[in-house]
């Protein structure tokens, strides 16, 4: 058993391996991902009224297409911004314009509407580096989704976006961690999870 005090590392490593293979990922896999989740998302969130979502970076499933499908949805769109420095995700309403933020990630322009934005969404559509089929979500360490999805409705569906592998039995996770209703994958498709712990 994982002693508390060794969670941050090995979570650290996990990340690394799945990143590491992310990155090694072939352009046509990428591409074919890329159109399945999406395919996935746009089915699952159809009826959504206010969607908090984020862009995808060019290793993440679904980049490419993602946000942009999402107009498909009829929905208010709130994209991430993140912080100069520490802090919480500022949000944004997606226009169909984005330009380069912080850590070289794309966000939206335009006024930005403050951390408890999220809180206005009926779904949240999470980036994640692997997710348990118990919920928990494995992210890239920065704690910026979990401090953000403290403001989200408990009612809210939390949904994460990887690739088949990284659909796992278990992941290490540490009180703060928030974990995710719902996982999509390239083959799975959109699947419901149990709350995580």
């Amino acid at each position: 058993m994982t002693r508390p005090d060794d969670v941050g590392g090995v979570k650290a490593a996990l990340r690394a391996r799945f990143l590491a293979h992310r990155a090694a990922r072939p352009a046509e896999e990428r591409a074919a991902a890329a159109a399945a989740v999406t395919a996935a998302l746009l089915r699952g969130l159809a009826g959504t009224r206010t969607l908090a979502a984020f862009v995808p970076d060019p290793a993440e499933p679904g980049a490419g297409r993602l946000p942009a499908a999402y107009t498909g949805l009829g929905a208010r769109v709130l994209l991430p911004v993140v912080p100069a420095g520490e802090g919480e995700l500022a949000w944004a309403v997606h226009t169909g314009r984005l330009a380069p933020g912080r850590f070289g990630l794309l966000e939206p322009v335009g006024p930005r509407l403050g951390p408890a934005a999220v809180g206005e969404a009926d779904a949240v559509v999470v980036p994640a580096v692997a997710v348990a089929r118990s919920g928990v979500r494995l992210g890239r360490g920065g704690g910026y989704y979990d401090r953000a999805l403290r403001h989200a409705r408990p009612d809210a569906v939390l949904v994460a976006v990887v690739f088949d592998d990284e659909l796992v039995d278990q992941l290490p996770h540490e009180p703060h961690d928030r974990g995710v209703t719902a996982v999509v994958t390239p083959s799975g498709g959109w699947q419901a999870l149990p709350t995580a712990p």
